[in-house]
């Protein structure tokens, strides 16, 4: 059997053939999407998270029961000290107090008695250590010193140094020391102008023949001699002290 007689024939079934997809091709994509009718793929990997939305608003507080009150904590340290605060206003004065029951007669001779002893001792001080002359008394601790531990002494013992005012005066200062001693009276402040140590120029003087004479231009200070007259001294130097009270 020959094949060329069925040569034709086959060529004319490819071509039918081929027309045939061509057409039912072109049909399919007339009717619906080609990615639509294929078939589903494989599902991918999730993507990245996305941001932060907004704050919600705070909710209604809820309606369980509350739970018990928790134990205490421990007390902290204490803080600073704060600044003091502002004075409070002044209170009213009180009611004046009561005074209890006494005999004034008693208190009366008892501070008599006193009186009396203080007296006593004020004598005997006098007749052992000092001379009293009118309202004041001089009294010395036999001790030589410098004028300003003079000074410091008797201001001590709430009195002065011993400044006589008068003749008399002077003479009591005069019985009482045996040896040279200091008086109040300088003129460290002014040279030649002696002032008591109140600052007031002194009215009574009694210097010793020539004096004072400032010499060596260092003697600022009033010293009483044995004899009872001034001179004139250095006030570096060691002198008996005395001092004067009032009585």
């Amino acid at each position: 059997m020959s094949l060329f007689p069925s040569l034709p024939l086959l060529l004319l079934s490819v071509v039918a053939a081929c027309y045939s997809e061509i057409v039912t091709s072109e049909d399919i994509q007339k009717t619906c999407p080609v990615i639509a009718c294929g078939t589903p793929g494989i599902n991918g990997f999730p993507g990245k998270d996305g941001r932060d939305g907004t704050k919600g608003e705070k909710g209604e507080p809820g309606q369980g029961l509350r739970g018990l009150q928790g134990p205490p904590g421990k007390v902290g340290p204490p803080g600073n000290s704060g600044p003091p605060g502002l004075p409070g206003a002044k209170g009213q004065k009180g009611d004046p107090g009561k005074s209890p029951d006494c005999d004034c007669r008693v208190a009366a001779s008892e501070r008599e008695a006193l009186r009396l002893k203080l007296d006593r001792i004020n004598q005997w001080l006098t007749f052992s250590l000092g001379k009293q002359v009118g309202q004041k008394i001089f009294l010395t601790n036999g001790e030589a010193m410098t004028f300003d531990r003079v000074k410091a002494l008797c201001a001590q013992l709430q009195g002065s140094v011993a400044t006589p005012r008068n003749a008399e005066e002077n003479t009591a200062i005069q019985n009482l020391v045996k040896e040279e001693a200091f008086l109040g009276i300088t003129d460290k402040k002014t040279e030649g102008r002696f002032v008591d140590l109140t600052g007031n120029r002194v009215t009574y003087t009694n210097w010793n023949d020539g004096e004072p004479n400032n010499a060596g231009s260092g003697e600022d200070c009033a010293v009483f001699l044995r004899n009872g007259r001034w001179n004139d001294a250095p006030c570096s130097s060691s002198f008996l002290a005395v001092c004067e009270f009032p009585v």
